[in-house]
């Protein structure tokens, strides 16, 4: 992949770039909760967005998506939403440093990647925080990782038009070679786990299905939550978020939510607890007990936040008869994408056999199977 990003750079532009690469992620645990200031676990993972980048001196974005095969060049004082749906992922990474008062150059950039697109992998995620990166990187701009976290997630919202929490691009950004990472997306503190896969291995399934609702629903759940926010607030004006809410709360002035924003509160304010719950057991070495967690985080998702789809619930009911697998879930946004599970080593083959013999993807197909291995987060590659 390296080798096809720099050979692509030296055809198109003449000379010798450098390179940098963002992965994906897994999120282990803690859906949803992170737009409501609560918990996550994700991983950063082994598959990555590739950036090969050099200064241009021509005041112009030179910008080349090496997997579509397709151009965008835009002059450096003429930042702002394209029609061209990859470019704004670029564009807006540039347009927040700008705002926060950087200079950026006129740059060549060829772009690409092995993040599976429509996977719940966060490949737009990996591309943002990619780019962010290598600008910092190559322009000096003296951001911190958290900070290009932040930038990151805002060119999604503003450019993408995506509302999304900061989970996938700290992930990216902070990613540690065999380390969970358990992140308050309220203070932005974050504690590393290890994660021991001696015995166990993360393997995802896709669905095969793209999430094409995601996104309206997504902003559509924000709504909901915001709602039962708003209706709490009224009682006690310290509540900012679901992350200030407790069961009690939600129980106490029930009669006054609609069934659907109550069951959506609800679920955010369990999960939380069981990412906090997640972190003990991984503390403890205690798989099992992850495991379970895992499995309510699933049902919840099912059936309280109602972001799963019938091919996600096949694939995790499918797991649940099979003592090998610790723990699965439906993982992402949710509509489709994948299902992340946790799976007994020795057993792998076992698995991989049962999945391809009950579940074929919509359009008939063995669905994808991949083993993650958690890795670092955005780094500068030597070739």
């Amino acid at each position: 992949m390296v080798e096809r990003i720099v050979s692509t750079f030296k055809d198109r532009f003449g000379s010798d770039p450098l390179v940098f690469r963002a992965p994906g992620r897994v999120n282990l645990i803690g859906e949803h909760t992170d737009y409501n200031n609560g918990f996550v676990m994700p991983a950063a993972i082994n598959r990555y967005a590739y950036f090969a980048i050099k200064p241009n001196g021509l005041g112009l974005y030179r910008f080349h998506a090496a997997d579509f095969r397709r151009d965008y060049t835009t002059p450096v004082y003429k930042i702002e939403p394209s029609n061209t749906h990859w470019a704004n992922y670029l564009l807006g990474v540039i347009a927040q440093m700008v705002a926060e008062g950087k200079d950026i150059p006129g740059f060549d950039c060829v772009f690409g990647g092995d993040v599976p697109i429509g996977a719940g992998m966060s490949s737009s995620a990996a591309i943002e925080s990619g780019l962010a990166f290598a600008l910092n990187h190559i322009y000096g701009l003296g951001f911190t990782r958290m900070q290009l976290a932040q930038i990151a997630q805002r060119a999604e919202h503003e450019y993408a038009g995506v509302k999304c929490g900061i989970m996938d691009q700290f992930a990216s950004l902070h990613g540690k070679q065999n380390h969970v990472l358990q992140l308050d997306c309220r203070s932005l503190e974050f504690e590393p786990f290890e994660l021991n896969m001696d015995n166990h291995s993360i393997i995802l399934v896709n669905t095969g299905v793209k999430h094409s609702l995601a996104s309206s629903e997504y902003n559509k759940r924000r709504q909901e939550c915001q709602a039962g926010v708003d209706i709490l607030k009224k009682y006690n004006n310290s509540i900012q978020s679901l992350r200030d809410v407790t069961i009690n709360d939600l129980n106490n002035h029930k009669r006054e939510f609609s069934s659907k924003v109550w069951e959506r509160c609800l679920y955010v304010v369990e999960e939380n607890q069981r990412v906090v719950n997640a972190g003990k057991a991984l503390t403890q070495k205690d798989f099992e007990s992850f495991g379970k967690l895992m499995y309510q985080s699933h049902y919840g998702l099912r059936d309280m936040y109602e972001v799963s789809c019938p091919e996600l619930d096949k694939l995790v009911e499918l797991t649940e008869k099979l003592d090998y697998v610790v723990g699965s879930r439906m993982m992402g946004g949710g509509f489709g994408g994948c299902t992340i599970n946790v799976v007994k080593n020795a057993h792998i083959d076992e698995f991989t056999k049962c999945v391809k013999e009950n579940y074929k993807t919509p359009d008939g197909k063995i669905p994808q199977i991949i083993t993650c291995v958690i890795s670092n987060g955005a780094e500068l590659l030597v070739y």
